[in-house]
């Protein structure tokens, strides 16, 4: 979530280029503000910039083990609150995807903590747009998926696919309704369908490029939930042109409507206004694949147009956003 802060929303670049490196940084100017962002499995708590004043601090909350180093992070930058050594701390949080976040309601300071600003993944009911702030998934950085430019091929020619899914089908799940419905009338032909049993969270060169191939080729993305409905895959498949279709129901446990939000699942990107196509149910789909058959390129092109649009803006909206929260916070006002 780090990275794609850094890399997609801020558009900016690391030294060095090596993904594996221990130590990447990177720095740019925004708004009046000078950002120098740190990552790496060097970058432990106990050990960052000394003289920044200001710090954002992204963190991992997905699970236990994760939450527990996390908090590490957070008693270090209580210490260097305590001792002056640092103003102010916003935290930009990777949730967990049942939205059990609770472990970090003490450290904020409208709960007596010292973290100023929460931005948290999901669809978090403590979000409020004062000081608790919905942020984006974003795409699965952690398997490098890159930041893609778009190309005019990428816009313009007709795709071999009305469709993809390239995932794990779990028991009992809406997966399995989905794989059902794509067999039935043969409709999976037409897509790019690789189903696999288990989750696999290291890919291999070949899948990553099946999957980058299969964005490219297929003018639909399907998108069924997992854990949570937002998933990498909607902003991976905004990347390459290729609309998400979206199963809009909630997931089991505490994610929902909050008290800015009432449009729960996805509400950050229904309140962008997203140009998906949802669903409530996989038996919508035939006719939205019909539909697709009769679809000229020129109309498909245009629709990509509009998508990869309403992708950049949101993205640059984000980061204004980031930007002036976080100076509205930190920064003394001018007016006398």
């Amino acid at each position: 979530v780090g990275l794609y802060l850094w890399q997609h929303i801020f558009g900016g670049h690391l030294e060095p280029a090596d993904v594996t490196a221990q130590w990447r940084e990177g720095s740019q100017k925004a708004g009046k503000t000078y950002f120098s962002f740190l990552t790496g499995p060097s970058v432990v708590p106990g050990y960052f910039s000394v003289e920044a004043e200001h710090v954002v601090l992204v963190l991992n909350g997905r699970e236990p083990a994760k939450v527990a180093y996390a908090t590490q992070w957070l008693h270090y930058a209580q210490t260097l609150m305590d001792t002056r050594k640092i103003q102010h701390v916003a935290v930009v949080l990777l949730g967990n995807e049942r939205c059990s976040n609770a472990w970090i309601q003490p450290y904020l300071k409208r709960n007596g903590g010292f973290v100023d600003l929460l931005f948290v993944t999901y669809d978090c009911a403590f979000v409020n747009g004062e000081d608790i702030f919905q942020w984006p998934l974003g795409v699965a950085t952690y398997r490098n998926f890159p930041v893609v430019e778009p190309s005019w091929s990428m816009l313009h020619d007709p795709r071999s696919y009305l469709c993809n899914f390239l995932g794990t089908i779990y028991k009992n799940s809406s997966r399995e309704t989905l794989m059902e419905i794509l067999k039935q009338d043969g409709l999976d032909k037409l897509c790019w369908i690789a189903a696999r049993e288990q989750w696999q969270p290291q890919e291999t060169n070949e899948s990553f490029k099946n999957y980058q191939d299969a964005l490219l080729q297929s003018d639909l993305t399907l998108c069924p939930v997992g854990i949570n409905t937002e998933c990498y895959r909607i902003y991976e498949a905004c990347s390459y042109g290729s609309l998400p279709v979206i199963e809009d129901v909630m997931t089991p446990g505490d994610c929902g409507n909050s008290s800015m939000y009432h449009r729960a699942p996805l509400q950050l990107l229904k309140t962008m206004g997203a140009p998906f196509i949802f669903i409530k149910n996989w038996k919508e789909l035939p006719a939205i694949l019909e539909k697709e058959k009769t679809m000229s390129l020129q109309e498909k092109i245009q629709r990509r147009k509009k998508l990869l649009e309403w992708y950049r803006n949101f993205k640059a909206w984000m980061r204004q956003k980031f930007i002036n929260t976080l100076e509205n916070s930190f920064l003394p006002s001018d007016k006398g």
